[in-house]
């Protein structure tokens, strides 16, 4: 990949882009993509923060898995998201695990000539901060939808989330096809497959969605908006 196409990519994210010039060229001469096959687990809870990372292509899923193997998945991440930057505030350990859902390209800054530039700059501090307030609105906006909202409309909310990027993409954007199994979403909203199967296949007889093997096609954005809108589309 040049350094252009690098650019390129990076430039989707609307963090990287709205970043400041210098904080941009830093963060390009200190990163370095890395491939991760399917399956390989990047890092585990209470490992060493490593550095900050950016999803190029492919996905990651973030998550936890019991001492019985019980898995809890918060998030699956995929281009172009980053992802790794709350160890970078507190020095502490990963927080959850991290392993490539399939083969997956990152951009990884790691964490010693990083923590050197915020100390050069300190001024470059702001920015992971909005991202990680970005990240902390997510996630109070999804603990409200699981106490407050019935099962169809948070699926269609979480599904124009991931759509657009949890709003971190292009203003506007969005992404037709997202490659996530039912059974993923499912796990994410701590919903029973059973449900989830059910509303979705209730999306697509009314002409929102079209359901593949580990894709969903959002084929009309505005009726899944409404359903996303509305607390009678079924479900809890």
């Amino acid at each position: 990949m040049t350094s252009t196409e690098l650019i390129n990519l990076l430039d989707r994210s609307a963090w990287f882009r709205t970043a400041p010039d210098a904080l941009r060229t830093q963060l390009l001469e200190l990163g370095r993509t890395r491939q991760l096959p399917a399956g390989q687990r990047l890092f585990n809870r209470g490992d060493a923060d490593d550095g900050f990372y950016c999803v190029l292509d492919g996905l990651m899923r973030i998550g936890a898995a019991s001492a019985s193997g019980k898995e809890a998945l918060l998030a699956v991440i995929e281009p172009v998201n980053w992802f790794g930057e709350i160890a970078l505030f507190d020095g502490q350990t990963r927080t959850h695990d991290a392993y490539a859902e399939r083969d997956t390209l990152l951009f990884h800054v790691p964490r010693a000539p990083l923590t050197a530039l915020l100390q050069r700059t300190p001024a470059f501090w702001h920015a992971f901060g909005l991202l990680l307030t970005h990240k902390l609105r997510l996630a109070f906006d999804a603990i409200e939808e699981a106490a407050l909202l019935p099962a169809a409309q948070r699926i269609a909310r979480r599904l124009l989330l991931m759509a657009e990027g949890y709003g971190g993409s292009d203003a506007g954007a969005l992404r037709r096809v997202l490659k996530v199994p039912q059974e993923d979403l499912a796990m994410m909203l701590a919903l029973s497959r059973q449900t989830t199967n059910q509303i979705l296949r209730q999306f697509e007889t009314q002409g929102a969605l079209a359901l593949r093997y580990a894709e969903i096609e959002i084929v009309d954005a505005e009726k899944l908006r409404a359903f996303a809108a509305s607390t009678d589309s079924g479900g809890r």
